[in-house]
């Protein structure tokens, strides 16, 4: 990009090394503003991802169907209703029965783990190599009652609830949350979620009016040109339209593939007859759509749980190649016509940026990091190309 700067100050030749550390001064102090306010809105991010991911839904609405409603405003007052609508129906249909089913997932949170432990005892037994992969399953019991179930079983030995935490990140090594802890924290974390609502509501009023005044507001940003912060405009203002136009690209189609896995999702957990916990699972699975790699086995593990409970070994079997199918369709129907090439990275960078992102920035780097990434590395460092005139 050409740095241009219209202040009487630099409009003259300046010696050498003059004429580059005064551009590159005043570059670095107006990328250091901008990441400083970044860091001051920092509390406020979820309101902003918010409002930029809504109003880039609703903007691409009213764009594509200009040739069918010629009238803007009618064009954004139907989007505008529509996600509304959308947001406002699942919010009171579909946050009360997740809310009941996941408080039913956690009070039988023991006896579930109880299945699954008393199943990897019974191989244990049958098989001495589940003790070479798993040496912590010795200290289990090896007496069963007539259930089928460990006869001395106890929460805090239990080996799957530890594997299964330290997979879902919410317990250190060795420690094992018991079943009122789980209840509360599936409490608290329902709480979160529904609170999270007034973010919800605040991110529509604010995206419906940026997408309604878009046209004013883009050219009160371009008169910037005509004004003594130029500079600033010059440097910044075609770095911000990439990257948004890039990260809201793959934001919408993580979206769509989420919506679809979800769907899928709930069809096969039907197939399976696990039907009473479609929406707490399908939840989770949309909510996981969002955290590539990780967030498949975050999502399997409620499946494999459910499954083993209520049909035992060869229902997990079931479930596990329904959701390999699911993932297969991902892969290699859905991320090709959704993402395109564009928006593709090699999957060995992929699992350097999650990992990267995961332990710097915590969900939001496993969230961001691929779209962020996509854009520094097709984008932002790449030479424009020359023209041909």
């Amino acid at each position: 990009m050409a740095y241009e700067i219209d202040s009487p100050t630099y409009k003259h030749d300046l010696p050498a090394p003059w004429n580059i550390l005064l551009p590159l001064s005043a570059r670095l102090l107006v990328w250091g503003l901008l990441f400083y306010v970044i860091y001051l809105l920092s509390s406020f991010f979820l309101l902003i991802f918010l409002t930029f991911t809504f109003a880039y839904m609703q903007n691409f609405f009213v764009e594509n169907l200009k040739s069918k409603i010629p009238k803007r405003l009618v064009r954004v007052l139907i989007g505008g209703a529509l996600l509304l609508t959308l947001v406002i129906s699942v919010i009171t249909y579909l946050f009360p029965q997740v809310k009941r089913q996941a408080e039913f997932f956690a009070s039988k949170h023991s006896q579930y783990l109880h299945t699954l432990d008393s199943q990897i005892a019974k191989y244990r037994n049958r098989y001495e190599i589940v003790g070479y992969i798993l040496p912590q399953v010795e200290k289990l019991d090896s007496t069963f009652d007539e259930r089928g179930l460990l006869s001395n079983w106890d929460l805090h030995d239990s080996v799957s609830a530890s594997m299964l935490q330290q997979l879902i990140g919410i317990a250190r090594q060795g420690e094992v949350i018991d079943a009122r802890e789980a209840v509360h924290g599936i409490k608290g974390l329902i709480g979160g979620i529904l609170t999270t609502g007034s973010y919800f509501l605040l991110s529509l009023l604010f995206s419906f009016l940026i997408v309604l005044d878009l046209p004013r507001l883009t050219n009160s940003v371009r008169d910037l040109r005509n004004t003594k912060i130029r500079f600033i405009y010059l440097e910044v203002a075609d770095t911000i339209k990439n990257f948004s136009s890039v990260v809201g690209s793959a934001i919408f189609a993580q979206l769509l593939i989420a919506l679809l896995n979800t769907g899928l999702t709930a069809i096969g957990v039907n197939l399976l007859g696990l039907g009473q916990q479609t929406a707490f699972l399908s939840i989770i699975v949309f909510l996981c759509s969002f955290i590539p790699v990780a967030g498949v086995f975050i999502s399997s593990a409620p499946i494999c749980l459910l499954a083993l409970e209520y049909g035992g070994v060869q229902l997990v079997l079931l479930a596990i190649v329904m959701i390999w199918i699911i993932h297969i369709i991902e892969a290699y129907i859905l991320n090709p016509h959704i993402y395109g090439s564009k928006l593709r990275i090699n999957p060995v960078l992929v699992l350097i940026i999650l990992t990267l992102g995961g332990k710097l920035f915590g969900v939001w780097g496993l969230a961001l990091g691929l779209p962020v990434c996509t854009y520094i590395f097709g984008y932002a460092i790449r030479e424009p190309l020359a023209s041909n005139d």
